[in-house]
């Protein structure tokens, strides 16, 4: 099995995991303002705590979205320069796969749609069906919560349930929602392995984040209206 460090700052929650000899340890911070400040200090904790050096790792892996505009250039950013001076692989893995795989962790969930907050009124949101791996029922889209739709008995997980809870209040899943599940780099670690085994591994150079939206805020005139509304 490799060894893989993962980094995972999509979402508030800024989170490192290193998969050796089929064991995850994890460091996370949440509420924290500058991921990019935490990260690294993080990273050098996780290392020293199980003994090894960067180099003896096989490969970088991270969150690459969608997610928060920074938080996803500030994951692919730190994984390419660890990867580089290393030359080792980075594999990019998407936040709503690996949020998919915590769902499947926590309950046992075969089929799975994920929401997840995207501000601004909208939320990133797909459905992952598992059959010996994860399949994209619906992939990675951004959309106001009430165009989410779901095909067959799902268990859905994500804040956005949470966020905009009156969207989906009367959708049959509300009742066994996983809302507290978010973004993690235990789980983006775990995805990591099996992309290596397919031969899925990146260049530093070629790792790129995953954005869905081109806007990343309101303007002055958007908000006073939202707020007049």
């Amino acid at each position: 099995m490799r060894t893989i460090l993962a980094i995972e700052t999509s979402s508030d929650l800024a989170s490192v995991a290193l998969l050796r000899n089929g064991q995850v340890l994890s460091h996370e911070a949440s509420g924290v303002q500058t991921h990019s400040q935490t990260v690294l200090p993080m990273v050098q904790a996780l290392l020293a705590q199980d003994g090894i050096a960067l180099e003896q790792c096989d490969a970088i892996a991270f969150g690459a979205g969608p997610g928060s505009f920074t938080g996803v250039r500030t994951a692919c950013g730190v994984a390419q320069g660890l990867a580089f001076g290393r030359d080792l692989p980075v594999v990019p893995i998407v936040t709503l796969r690996a949020m998919a795989q915590a769902c499947r962790d926590a309950c046992g969930a075969d089929d799975v749609l994920v929401v997840l907050d995207a501000r601004m009124e909208e939320v990133y949101w797909a459905q992952y069906r598992y059959r010996n791996g994860w399949q994209a029922v619906s992939g990675p889209t951004l959309s106001a919560p009430a165009m989410v739709t779901a095909t067959g008995d799902v268990v859905a997980c994500g804040n956005g349930l949470t966020v905009y809870a009156s969207a989906f209040e009367a959708m049959p899943f509300a009742d066994s929602a996983q809302c507290d599940i978010m973004p993690h780099a235990a789980q983006i670690a775990w995805l990591a392995q099996f992309e290596l085994e397919a031969g899925r591994g990146a260049s530093a150079r070629d790792a790129q984040p995953i954005y869905l939206r081109n806007k990343v805020a309101m303007t002055t005139v958007e908000r006073l209206a939202k707020a007049t509304a």
